[in-house]
């Protein structure tokens, strides 16, 4: 998993609350063995028609948001199925960051795992980055996980909050299996001790 640590980004807002992951990774799309090629599918039903056309006024489809890597959402965002597949194809995608007043809980803890940065901050505060990033043609911001601030070009700067755990996780570049690699001598020498008692025993 790639570390994260300092990550500035083109802002795409979207502004929909109660946004389920059946809607950012629709279940048609589920039926692929790899944990790659989602991000094509991500958010479909809202960015192509039934007969595969894009809508051109979905946020993704317009010309001004092609390669945004911070996603500015409403409240809630991730509830419904605990589906990791959402991370996966928003990640793909191209986001590294999600910023929204609320998450579902195991949407956010699958995001850390995937190596994305899911924060939460106040309604006021998401309300106006999403504003600036539909009035202002290129609004970037810069996420800051060693320093935890969120900062733009012209003076904003706000601080946000996460475990320490996935925190330090994401620095670190760790998923589940990383950590475990972490202690690979000893579980090794465990293996092994173990082993050898085993035999013995018997």
């Amino acid at each position: 998993m790639k570390p994260f640590r300092q990550h500035t980004g083109l802002v795409a807002p979207l502004d929909r609350a109660n946004v389920d992951t059946d809607q950012i990774i629709p279940k048609q799309f589920l039926k692929r063995i790899e944990r790659t090629g989602f991000g094509e599918f991500l958010f479909y039903d809202w960015r192509y028609t039934a007969d595969g056309v894009p809508k051109p006024f979905f946020v993704l489809n317009e010309p001004r948001y092609q390669g945004a890597s911070i996603l500015i959402a409403d409240k809630n965002f991730g509830c419904g199925s605990s589906r990791e597949h959402a991370p996966w194809a928003l990640g793909e995608y191209g986001f590294r960051v999600i910023i929204a007043p609320s998450f579902a809980d195991i949407f956010a803890n699958n995001c850390f795992k995937n190596g994305m940065l899911p924060i939460t901050l106040s309604n006021g505060q998401v309300r106006t980055m999403m504003r600036h990033a539909q009035e202002e043609i290129g609004y970037k911001l810069t996420v800051d996980l060693e320093r935890l601030t969120i900062e733009d070009t012209k003076g904003l700067s706000i601080p946000f909050a996460i475990g320490e755990f996935q925190r330090y996780c994401l620095l670190e570049g760790l998923d589940d299996i990383g950590l475990t690699l972490r202690h690979e001598d000893a579980i090794k020498t465990y293996e092994a001790t173990h082993a050898s008692r085993w035999c013995a025993a018997r």
